[in-house]
């Protein structure tokens, strides 16, 4: 019965879930770091980067280890990873202490539904934020559009 009660509350808030897309409004949302820190993304955040895959991970930690350890501070992005693909314990015991020698911040998600990000295969999804709106979404495959993106 309680079980009952909670499913037909919760099912409305899922169905109502949908992908970050353009002229949504950015709301408040936390995640944890490389370190297990919490972040807060706000309003005051001007692009948004997220990878799904190892490659395009690591295609953005190629483009971001040749910038200052400030990069994304100074150009108010954040860095995300969805690492819901990798199994709990390979994500423990291997990646999260590979993220950890990179020189910049990486927020993770860890749970597949909680803050959604329109993806492509083998792409990041980059997201301009103005005035805390979506204003563009820009699919990357390669560092050199990356360079091109932030110049």
């Amino acid at each position: 019965m309680i079980k009952q009660l909670i499913l037909s509350l919760l099912f409305p808030i899922i169905l109502l879930a949908s992908n970050l897309k353009m002229n949504d409004k950015i709301s408040n949302f936390s995640l944890t770091d490389q370190f297990n820190k919490i972040h807060t993304i706000n309003s005051g955040i001007s692009t948004i980067i997220v990878t799904f895959q190892k490659d395009t991970l690591e295609m953005i930690n190629d483009f971001l280890s040749s910038k200052s350890e400030h990069f994304l501070e100074d150009k108010h992005a954040v860095f995300i990873s969805n690492i819901t693909s990798s199994p709990t314990i390979i994500t423990r015991m291997i990646t999260i202490p590979h993220l950890r020698d990179y020189k910049y911040t990486i927020l993770l998600i860890y749970d597949d539904n909680s803050i959604k990000f329109l993806k492509k295969e083998n792409k990041a999804t980059i997201y301009s934020i103005f005035n805390g709106q979506v204003n563009d979404i820009k699919y990357i495959s390669s560092k050199n559009e990356l360079e091109k993106f932030f110049h």
